[in-house]
């Protein structure tokens, strides 16, 4: 088929006004944001998903004193939210995991994270299969993973079903020197474990989108500080840590890369994490399960001819 021409209509029709009515109808809805934290006990996840949006979401974990024992997450937990922003409601699911990378032995120690994430996608198909399906299907399949950076075994498969967003926690325990060559650390074990991440890069990206791209991945992994106190800097009240050098401000590009990973999460690249989900991994997802249903329904009659 040729592509269509162009025409222009001689008058005003109105139908530009779509973009208004599919907005109209998507504040009504609002959206949902599911994302998982993955990382060892101790790294701020916690932490960082509140500072992130700038709410109390999660209790910490940390410990308040040095004789308090460290507490931790003993199993998957999956928290809900509603924000509102400026008339946009989003639902955001929240899922905390285990500590992992904590034992001496974590092999295998990601299944369970693995095992979560595809019950997820498991779950939205046999609702999108069932005959009478809901208008709208409960969706609570992960959008984003972010991960706290070790072990990076985990990381190859995570990246296999989740879109993977590495982070490096408590980056203020790093000189930038020490950062800067962690980073490429981290770079180089990602292209010899040939590793790919989010985002992706696809023909439909027009040029400024794929500049954004390229950006973000010379950034990541995302060397971050999350905070939930407001400290005083010249005057102004911001989000930071005070310690006895002086003060981090969390939203100072010049002291870490919170800002750049928040912009990406929420501003630049949220609807796309959500497309990315549904269309790459919940599409491989489904499309296994699908084909290994035709192909146990054509064994079947072969099985039932041979027991005759």
């Amino acid at each position: 088929m040729s592509a269509s021409e162009e025409i222009r209509a001689e008058s005003y029709v109105g139908f530009d006004s779509i973009t208004q009515q599919i907005e109209h109808k998507l504040l009504k809805r609002g959206f949902q944001f599911n994302v998982i934290v993955v990382g060892q006990t101790g790294l701020g996840k916690s932490t960082l998903i509140n500072t992130i949006f700038a709410s109390h979401l999660i209790d910490s974990k940390g410990r308040f004193a040095s004789d308090e024992p460290v507490r931790q997450t003993t199993e998957i937990q999956a928290v809900s939210h509603v924000i509102v922003e400026n008339g946009v409601k989003l639902r955001l699911n929240i899922v905390d995991t285990p500590g992992y990378g904590d034992q001496i032995n974590n092999e295998g120690c990601w299944d369970p994270i693995i095992k979560y994430i595809k019950d997820q996608h498991s779950a939205y198909l046999r609702k999108e299969l069932t005959a009478m399906r809901d208008r709208y299907i409960q969706d609570t399949r992960i959008h984003c993973c972010l991960y706290f950076i070790n072990p990076l075994a985990t990381l190859s498969k995570l990246s296999e079903v989740v879109n993977v967003v590495p982070v490096i926690a408590k980056s203020d325990s790093l000189t930038f020197d020490e950062r800067e060559r962690f980073k490429v650390k981290i770079r180089e074990e990602l292209v010899y474990n040939n590793i790919r991440l989010y985002p992706f890069d696809t023909d439909e990206d027009e040029e400024e989108e794929v500049q954004l791209n390229h950006t973000i991945r010379s950034i990541v992994p995302f060397a971050v500080v999350g905070s939930e106190q407001n400290v005083i800097i010249e005057g102004k009240s911001v989000r930071g840590r005070r310690n006895r050098w002086g003060v981090v401000n969390v939203e100072d590009s010049n002291h870490c890369e919170f800002v750049h990973l928040r912009n990406f999460l929420l501003r630049t690249h949220l609807q796309d994490l959500i497309e990315t989900t549904a269309q790459i991994h919940y599409e491989a997802f489904r499309s296994k399960q699908l084909l290994a249903l035709k192909e146990g329904v054509s064994q079947r009659p072969a099985a039932q001819q041979q027991q005759q």
